[in-house]
């Protein structure tokens, strides 16, 4: 019986780092498919990045409920909801390439908004709630499935790779899919990603169906809520660290993000590669990605020794001198980087310089979640759940932000769309010196 037991919960780990892959790449298709929209609308940044924006904007109406879901139907069940609705955005998505492309709906300044652009955006609507009930499931079911201590630990911070491999992976493959975006680039040459996306969570569903999952902090029948006096909102470095938290995932999704579309504009505004932009947009966008996870686990191995809140200050300022770098170098000042495309493979392209800087950011980024979360929670004690909900939330800049950016780089260019990054990391850097520091002391916090 136990060695069934455990077989069981083998089968569930690997399922949630399937899951914890998904999140991400579920997440990172919206902006290399913005791409393809930003052509279909004459080089609107704005509009290309409306999926990720709607993609986000779902985190805003969920965050809170999708915690109160694990309370009252549990783990198993909210990750079923999940890969559902998943699955039901995912083909929504895939819908908007196979009608709609020649009825008008409604017009937004000079463009006219065709229906195939309003089914994508309703199935990333749609996504963005499967992927913010998944991350409200993922932490806590490994941390349970590996018993907590450093097993559940260990269990979350590979899931966690798992997640940087898949976010690295994703405009990768898109890219190659496309390799350079013209006139008859169209959603149907990224639906192979699509169909695998929907597979993977037709096949967890399956698999989370039959295993037993624990649920712990599954509501009495009867149980009465308990009320407090006070609220996260009664902390000034919380209330700071919710504004962080919405800072920092538009930081995190918009440098990658414009610069994939910098990269793939082969007009004089963008980089002007005239060559599978797309690819190399993409590989190079990947390369972002693929340091955030170098990032996180050089965190994990110093983060016994060093601060939440030095790592957090250290990183700020250096993504700081690194987006100033990138905004002032000239765009012929260029390096060899790699691309990808199907018919060539790998191969290196030169892109101005600027693209080597904001990739680096990648390694700032990547810890700067932990460090605000840590900071700002110290000292809330009971209040700690109910703030992290409202985090939950705040996820939604990470549509917001890039979507304010992509209308400064339509507006005055792309790079100049990157003193929004510098004011973001600036307030990051603010809450890491003086925002941080608990000033309310006096309000209890124990039971």
């Amino acid at each position: 019986m136990t060695q069934q037991k455990q077989n069981g919960n083998l089968v569930a780990i690997i399922t949630m780092f399937f899951i914890f892959a998904m999140i991400s790449f579920v997440t990172n298709l919206a902006a290399p498919f913005g791409t393809i929209w930003r052509n279909e609308y004459a080089g609107s940044n704005t509009l290309g990045m409306m999926g990720n924006m709607m993609n986000f904007l779902a985190y805003l109406f969920m965050g809170i409920p999708a915690g109160n879901m694990l309370v009252k139907i549990g783990y198993k069940k909210t990750a079923l909801i999940a890969m559902a609705v998943g699955f039901l955005g995912l083909f929504t998505q895939y819908l908007s390439s196979l009608f709609g492309a020649n009825a008008e709906v409604f017009a937004f300044g000079e463009y006219v908004i065709k229906l195939n652009f309003v089914i994508y955006l309703l199935g990333a609507f749609i996504c963005g709630f499967c992927v913010c009930m998944l991350n409200t499931v993922v932490n806590p079911m490994l941390n349970l499935l590996g018993g907590g201590g450093n097993k559940g630990n260990q269990l979350i911070q590979t899931g966690g790779a798992l997640n940087s491999l898949s976010g690295t992976l994703t405009p990768l493959f898109v890219g190659a899919l496309i390799g350079t975006v013209t006139s008859k680039t169209a959603m149907s040459d990224v639906a192979p990603l699509l169909f695998v996306a929907m597979g993977v969570f037709v096949a967890a569903f399956i698999i989370i169906s039959f295993v037993a999952i624990p649920e712990p902090h599954l509501q009495k029948s009867g149980a009465k809520k308990e009320k407090f006096s006070h609220s996260p909102w009664s902390f000034r470095h919380t209330v700071l660290g919710v504004v962080g938290i919405f800072i920092y995932v538009g930081i995190e999704i918009g440098i990658p993000g414009t610069l994939n579309f910098y990269l793939a504009d082969a007009s004089d505004k963008g980089a002007g590669i005239m060559m599978n932009g797309a690819a190399i947009g993409g590989a190079i966008a990947a390369i972002y990605w693929l340091l955030m996870l170098v990032g996180r686990t050089a965190s994990s191995a110093i983060s016994g020794k060093v601060s939440s809140r030095t790592q957090l200050i250290v990183v700020s300022a250096t993504a700081i001198v690194f987006v100033l770098i990138a905004i002032f170098t000239p765009k012929d000042v260029t390096v060899s980087m790699p691309g990808y495309t199907v018919g060539e493979g790998f191969m290196m392209a030169q892109v101005p310089v600027s693209a080597l800087f904001l990739v680096l950011c990648g390694l700032c980024t990547s810890v700067m979640w932990g460090g605000i979360f840590n900071l700002a929670v110290e000292g809330l004690g009971k209040y700690t759940a109910q703030a992290s909900g409202i985090f939950m939330m705040m996820v939604v800049g990470g549509g917001v932000l890039p979507l304010i950016q992509q209308s400064i780089s339509d507006s005055v260019g792309y790079m100049a769309s990157y003193w929004l990054i510098i004011a973001a990391l600036a307030y990051l850097l603010f809450y890491g010196l003086v925002g941080c520091k608990n000033v309310n002391k006096d309000i209890p916090v124990e039971d």
